[in-house]
């Protein structure tokens, strides 16, 4: 069957998505690095975050009899228990995108980990995005429910990630250099998935064994919140050792296999940077734009817009949103093609990845019955991109290094 043109667009553009996440993948990375960089002797594993359960197979598999015994902190079905060892690696999971109290019982688990082990004993840690609510150890006085609503302040507000980590750091003692911190002066080497842009190991997952650059809190925070955290300036926290922290995969890796596996389709690609960050509606400009004045080539950009939710959230994340509200930007009879997906799997709080919308889409919501701004308003774009068959689901990836935009405008 010949397809027409936008059809063949739509899966140039589910096979570029696909090429970065493979690029990408923590079983592979992990594995590809340690065995370029052989090691002697037994080494315990610590992997937390969205990609921890893939990675700690690429240690498995490339440490072989090595691996003494490990720990994996990841989200419920991101870590496969039958690929992984039962009587070497314990799996336990947390809560995201915001911490309760299985993350906190992950943190429990955690400390009796680093406990049990030999005080020489070298430590391999496998950090990707997604450790910061997966698994938590609180400062004394802050509770649960006092993080519930640090977060749900700082998630619903749209700051960025450096901010949100610099509140956090104060109210946890595993963020900002505090893992580093609980291992002590044990040989420790970090593999790192980067899902921020900059790559800035203080960063990635809060940073668990880097202290940040800077420290500094974001303004506009109300006075509950700042009751909350420590008073005067938030004090480093000192290490026995250095710990060597390495970065295996990144956005850019992800961006890079993404174009080559356009052009190897005969396809023109403008790749962009910097990133796309900010507001969800800013970047819908961004895209727009560049849709508007260059039409042929696809279009692709890496990053994450922030979204600003409504009291009572539907169904969706960001890269629904975003999915959506480009359908309403390229509807009518042009043809177009646009792809927003999560590099990791999912999207906000969902199991889907994303949406993959056209020139088409708001004519299909239309015939269901939808009306797409009102979908908009509830952040409810879920439900409106599985009317319209929309939906990019893959379940987890393995990895994540933010997300993907992809798009094409005849």
């Amino acid at each position: 069957m010949t397809l027409n043109k936008v059809d063949r667009y739509r899966q140039a553009l589910l096979s570029a998505y696909a090429a970065a996440v493979r690029a990408v993948e923590g079983e592979r990375v992990t594995e590809n690095w340690l065995q370029q960089h052989p090691g002697e002797g037994a080494v315990a594993m610590i992997a937390l975050g969205k990609a921890a359960g893939a990675m700690a197979l690429g240690a498995q598999k490339a440490l072989g009899d090595r691996l003494l015994r490990g720990l994996v902190i990841s989200k419920p079905g991101h870590a496969d228990g039958e690929a992984l060892d039962p009587e070497r690696i314990l799996i336990c999971e947390g809560a995201h995108p915001l911490p309760d109290g299985t993350s906190l019982a992950a943190g429990q688990a955690l400390i009796e980990f680093i406990e049990g082990l030999p005080s020489g004993q070298p430590v391999l840690v496998l950090i990707s995005g997604g450790a910061s609510a997966l698994v938590e150890v609180l400062r004394p006085g802050v509770t649960l429910e006092d993080l519930a609503r640090a977060n749900d302040w700082l998630l619903a507000n749209g700051l960025p990630i450096a901010g949100i980590n610099a509140v956090r750091r104060r109210l946890s003692r595993l963020k900002g250099g505090g893992l580093a911190s609980m291992l002590g002066s044990r040989a420790v080497t970090g593999l790192l998935i980067s899902d921020v842009e900059g790559d800035d190991p203080a960063v990635i997952g809060s940073g668990p064994l880097t202290l940040p650059a800077s420290t500094k809190l974001p303004e506009g925070l109300p006075d509950w919140l700042q009751d909350m955290l420590p008073s005067g300036q938030d004090v480093a926290v000192p290490t026995a050792s250095e710990a060597q922290v390495v970065l295996v995969a990144t956005l850019d890796d992800a961006l890079a296999a993404a174009e080559a596996e356009l052009v190897s389709q005969g396809l023109q690609v403008r790749r962009h940077t910097p990133h796309l960050d900010g507001d969800l509606l800013e970047v819908v400009e961004q895209v727009s734009e560049a849709l508007r004045t260059d039409r042929g080539p696809v279009h692709l950009w890496g990053g994450e817009a922030t979204v600003i939710l409504p009291p009572a959230p539907g169904r969706g994340g960001r890269n629904q949103q975003l999915a959506l509200q480009l359908a309403g930007v390229i509807s009518g009879e042009a043809e177009a093609v646009a792809l927003c997906a999560g590099t990791d799997g999912t999207d906000g709080p969902t199991a889907d990845a994303g949406g993959l919308v056209d020139n088409r889409t708001t004519d299909r919501g239309r015939a269901e019955g939808m009306v797409l701004e009102d979908n908009l308003r509830r952040a409810d774009a879920g439900s409106y991109l599985e009317q319209t068959g929309d939906l990019i689901s893959t379940g987890p990836t393995g990895t994540n290094v933010t997300d993907l935009v992809i798009a094409w405008h005849a």
